[in-house]
């Protein structure tokens, strides 16, 4: 089985409120144990993201586009 790739790309911007990156659209607690998570539990979150994306606020970078 391929080993899942983390979504980051060194793009690290949280948001205080949610304690959410806004590049890579992970939780602090999704950040820090991906090294320890399971490869469904991976790609649970990486099936998520296009729905957390779609929820975020418009990040700076967009805005520009």
């Amino acid at each position: 089985m391929a080993r899942i790739k983390s979504p980051c790309r060194n793009i690290c911007t949280f948001d205080p409120a949610s304690q959410t990156c806004l590049d890579c659209l992970r939780s602090l607690d999704e950040i820090a144990r991906w090294g320890t998570m399971s490869h469904m539990e991976r790609q649970k979150i990486l099936k998520d993201l296009p729905r957390r994306r779609k929820a975020a606020p418009p990040t700076p970078d967009a805005a520009e586009a």
